[in-house]
């Protein structure tokens, strides 16, 4: 009698010691969040992949989208706050609520129509701008195969002021890149955790002449050819001239910012832009640390609320690193004196051409550095 008594406590004993309970949040269409806010950017999903990225998977707009991301974070400065000056909200959305004035900074150039097609989803919503930045950044390169799955928090303020012309140029000298960023707490291997963005990126405004062409030949993936290609000589020379910015690329058809090749081969950072050629979960684990970082630039992550579980999942990504073909190891500059330049395999054919017309659709205006381009 008394074990039977106590196989009838002993579901109650286990329900006990593994505590209270926690009910989900119903949002509706058999789909639940951890916190009820949350609730709300599953419609916010539904507009975005139905109506701005259906179109075009990792193409012009997903890679505008994260763009704006970074344009609208890095417009934040402690050292001016500190100089009794506004140093900016970083991402509080102030690109697009004060676009009148921020969309006159030359770095901004090319964000027009992202900005455009984002506007109305905040009142529809009733969302943050700062929120929805983010948002359909973190769900934009989940279009891309490889990309990591952002952390998005929400709760952001709706009101905001036009931040300060902070963003870096291509044009910028390490140094000065370094320093800016270094403002906004980035350290330089942090920068190239940001620069990552560029394996999805291309130009379009830095040289009027040669507009949607990529960085690498893979602009579609969340890949590392990003990082090979650019330490491949730089051979090619555009039909106006290196314009400000610019460098010479090492294929017919691609792009190189000055910026990037000048980054990849500093010796503050050569071994880590080499690391990624051949570590795919390292880049995708740092740039998801780095977004996130950049993501609470201005803001109090105790006042914000964790919907990350709204952010899809990426598709898995196939194939390794590879030289494009007609190129060999003797093209590699290799500017790392602490590790080995990998050992690639080229494609096999006649000599790669990237042919941006075919790209259009694909590609994104670059005009800051690390634009989550």
């Amino acid at each position: 009698m008394q074990f039977k008594n106590l196989l009838t406590l002993l579901p109650f004993v286990v329900v006990a010691q593994a505590g209270p309970f926690s009910k989900r949040a119903d949002c509706g269409n058999g789909r639940t969040a951890e916190h009820e806010q949350c609730c709300v950017w599953y419609d916010v999903l539904d507009d975005l992949q139905t109506d701005i990225f259906v179109k075009e998977p990792c193409g012009k707009t997903v890679h505008e989208s994260l763009r704006l991301s970074f344009h609208d974070a890095i417009g934040y400065s402690p050292r001016l706050f500190s100089q009794g000056e506004f140093g900016g909200g970083g991402a509080d959305g102030s690109i697009i609520q004060h676009a009148n004035v921020e969309m006159r900074y030359g770095g901004n150039r090319g964000l027009e129509e992202i900005i455009e097609r984002q506007t109305p989803l905040g009142p529809r919503y009733n969302v943050a701008y700062g929120d929805l930045i983010q948002f359909a950044a973190a769900v934009g390169i989940t279009q891309c195969p490889g990309a990591p799955r952002l952390e998005f928090l929400a709760g952001r303020n709706k009101t905001s002021q036009a931040s300060p012309d902070l963003l870096p140029s291509p044009a910028d000298s390490p140094d000065k890149i370094f320093d800016r960023l270094g403002d906004a707490g980035f350290s330089p291997d942090e920068v190239i955790d940001l620069l990552i963005s560029h394996t999805i990126g291309g130009q379009e405004h830095v040289d009027e002449a040669t507009p949607n062409t990529p960085f690498d030949t893979t602009p579609e993936k969340f890949d590392s050819q990003f990082f090979v290609e650019t330490l491949l000589k730089g051979t090619v020379q555009p039909p106006n001239g290196l314009q400000p910015g610019a460098e010479l690329p090492p294929l017919r058809g691609a792009f190189r910012l000055a910026s990037d090749a000048a980054l990849a081969r500093d010796p503050r950072t050569s071994c880590r832009f080499q690391s990624y050629i051949t570590d795919q979960a390292s880049m995708q684990s740092r740039f998801r640390a780095a977004m996130s970082k950049l993501a609470v630039l201005g803001q109090n992550r105790d006042n914000l609320v964790d919907c990350s579980e709204i952010i899809p999942e990426a598709k898995t990504l196939s194939g390794k690193p590879f030289l494009p073909a007609g190129k060999s190891m003797q093209d590699i500059q290799p500017a790392c004196s602490a590790t080995p330049f990998p050992i690639l395999t080229a494609q096999p054919g006649r000599e790669t051409a990237v042919h941006p017309e075919t790209l259009s659709a694909t590609l994104l205006d670059a005009r800051a550095l690390p634009t989550g381009v």
